[in-house]
């Protein structure tokens, strides 16, 4: 028995090592190659393996670690941020993608209760695919990111009421009044043991696990906790999976899901590896190649049902047109959670063998598509707009259903002049728009999430519904008056849209652009952005900082090291591309090495205040030129040497960073 085992579980990863590696050169998601090591190994391949009750039970377990591990990475505030689009957009995401299918089921003769069945589980898509691949793209917080994680998060969470259900569905003489009161009363149990275990059990035996320090003993106490409460709701007729999500939910709100996740995340990727390969080992490759035809076709129609219930699921929560098309897409293929509950239909007689083999073989077809289909949706999702947006009422259709109209905001606001716009909302959007409410700078913001911008504008933020990759969206915002354009969003390819579009309206216009990594900037600087600041240059640039505070090293000396590697760290960004050259702009800071430009403003109880530039003479003194001076709103270039300096005027000043630093301190106070 044991060696029988161990014999299995040592094929089992050989195998999978193998095909893992070849398609890792590929780049094709691990969850596809286990399922391939499955198909391979299986009885229905070169029979290596059999099945049997050992793979069953790994799978189960992988099933039980995979619920508990997402219940505990549940946070009930990052999902409550969401909400609209988990609650409202998971529920009609599933119920539309049902519908749809219950339809084309019951056209092809199916039962009711078999087309029902089908119809969830169709509606479930594969979060381990989708979230791999956004994360691969660094596309987890973009607009589409987050709703498709959102959606999945919901889908996620409807397995356990689908596992319920599904008895219901199996048998036509079901007393329901009988089943609803047992369910309500199993679930009125479930709930008073784990509001108990939360409040006392859990707490009580985390403290004193925690007390020993002893890792082993807290991964120990972590597998008791989750297998026991699956063994729990599995006494009382319901399934082991809802028990582990119930366990994860519970230790989630607790000072120990940290810790529990990280030691329970290298199970659940093992257990969940024996998972799709025993799925893999399921599906008859005979019949796979018998039908192949009708079976990529019927994945062809898969995908476009769930690609148009997603796209109008998303539109109708009132994202553009684009972002919808990105989430419907995303969310177009069969996932990981309707095998388990495709399971429980062999078992209540809903699927019958041939529809079980057809289920298997489509749903492995559209998740080995998704990540290609994910990564080729982009083109295709712009030229669908660019159609739609020349059509009548088209514009309409792309900024989303609760765009305002734009001629209508045209006549009630005021024209802006000289100001900011800002693309994206999130906290570096937030963060510029304060910096430029305390410094007086006029400001646009653009953002397509309509939520944001319902919340703003109730706070009277200067915020407005739009995508800003089209020039209508742009023109509104004032693109040809504006003087500075900060992108703050995390979707690469549509801050380089933003860029070509702002360049093609005000080719002048000053762009500073966020990066999430330093592969981007290439290209962006090529399209001709000013300023890009990579979130991984201003991580190492804050831990250095970090590093010298904790050796002691004095303030001043690291602000003044600071400033000089920001001041060569960005030029050499700039400079990435070595075949790149830009003759017709001359960057003075690049031309001039080791030169830097800074903006200081002249302190109430500064010394220069009431000084000409003449008495100044900040060059011989300081080192510095002044290239010119804001006072207001009013910008004086090139002042003169009888230029009276005042209180609150904004110095730009030319010279090393060194000296830049010296001479903030007279800027600040008369004693300097």
């Amino acid at each position: 028995m044991i060696p029988s085992l161990l014999a299995n579980v040592d094929v089992l990863l050989g195998f999978a090592i193998l095909i893992l590696t070849i398609f890792y050169r590929f780049q094709v998601p691990p969850v596809l190659g286990f399922l391939v090591t499955g198909m391979l190994i299986g009885p229905h391949g070169l029979g290596i393996l059999g099945g049997g009750q050992n793979v069953e039970l790994n799978a189960d377990l992988g099933v039980i670690f995979l619920l508990f591990t997402i219940g505990v990475d549940l946070s009930l505030k990052e999902l409550w941020k969401i909400k609209k689009a988990l609650l409202l957009g998971g529920s009609l995401q599933i119920l539309l993608t049902a519908a749809l299918v219950f339809i084309v089921c019951s056209a092809l003769g199916f039962s009711n209760p078999t087309s029902v069945f089908l119809g969830f589980l169709i509606s479930l898509s594969s979060t381990a695919i989708v979230l791999k691949v956004f994360q691969d793209r660094n596309e987890v917080y973009t607009t589409h990111g987050k709703t498709s994680l959102a959606i999945l998060i919901f889908q996620d969470l409807a397995i356990v009421p689908l596992i319920l259900i599904t008895p219901l569905l199996a048998g036509n003489s079901i007393n329901f009044e009988t089943s609803f009161s047992t369910i309500f009363l199993k679930g009125s149990l479930i709930i008073l043991v784990f509001i108990l275990s939360a409040k006392f059990l859990i707490p009580w035996i985390f403290y004193h696990v925690g007390r020993t320090g002893n890792k082993d003993l807290f991964l120990i106490s972590v597998v008791f906790i989750c297998l026991s409460t699956a063994l729990f709701t599995s006494s009382i007729g319901l399934s082991l999976a809802l028990g582990a999500f119930l366990a994860g939910i519970v230790i989630s709100g607790s000072q120990y899901s940290h810790q529990a996740i990280g030691n329970i995340i290298p199970l659940r990727d093992m257990f969940m590896s024996f998972f799709f390969v025993s799925i893999g080992m399921l599906l008859d490759i005979g019949y796979l190649l018998d039908h192949f035809s009708v079976l990529v076709f019927a994945a062809f129609i898969l995908i476009i049902i769930k690609s148009m219930a997603g796209i109008a699921v998303t539109f109708c929560l009132g994202y553009p047109l684009r972002t919808a098309v990105l989430t419907g897409l995303a969310l177009s293929q069969v996932g990981e959670f309707s095998f388990v509950l495709s399971r429980l239909g062999i078992e209540y007689s809903l699927l019958s063998e041939e529809i079980y083999q057809a289920f298997l073989a489509v749903s492995i077809i559209t998740m080995g598509i998704t990540p290609f289909l994910i990564n080729a949706s982009y083109k295709p999702a712009d030229f669908f707009v660019k159609k739609i947006s020349g059509m009548t009422y088209g514009m309409k259709l792309v900024h989303g259903l609760y765009s305002e109209s734009i001629e209508e905001e045209k006549q009630t606001e005021p024209e802006l002049k000289n100001h900011l716009i800002i693309t994206g909302f999130g906290f570096s959007g937030r963060t510029v728009s304060k910096a430029a409410k305390t410094a007086g700078i006029p400001y646009i913001i653009l953002d397509s999430n309509p939520e944001i911008v319902k919340q703003e504008k109730m706070k009277d933020e200067n915020i407005h519904y739009g995508d800003a990759t089209f020039e209508a969206v742009l023109e509104h915002a004032g693109i040809k008056n504006a003087r500075v354009l900060v992108i703050g969003i995390s979707d690469a390819a549509v801050t380089e849209k933003i860029v070509e579009t702002a360049k093609q309206l005000n080719p002048n216009i000053y762009i500073i652009a966020r990066v999430r990594d330093l592969q981007e900037t290439e290209c962006l600087n090529a399209l001709g952005v000013d300023e890009i600041i990579p979130e991984e240059y201003e991580t190492s640039v804050e831990i250095f900082v970090r590093l010298l505070e904790k050796y002691l090293v004095p303030r001043e000396d690291i602000e003044k090291l600071v400033s000089d590697v920001r001041a060569n760290g960005y030029r050499m960004l700039r400079k990435l591309s070595d075949n790149t050259t830009i003759d017709s702009e001359v960057n003075i800071k690049d031309e001039l090495q080791g030169v830097d430009i800074q903006v200081l403003k002249v302190g109430n109880s500064s010394n220069f205040d009431g000084k000409t530039l003449a008495d100044l003479d900040f060059r011989k003194k300081h080192g510095v030129t002044v290239l010119s001076v804001r006072r207001g709103s009013d910008l004086i270039y090139t002042p003169q040497g009888d230029f009276l300096l005042q209180a609150k005027d904004a110095c730009i000043l030319l010279g090393k960073p060194e000296d830049l630093y010296n001479i903030r301190k007279f800027f600040e106070s008369v004693n300097g």
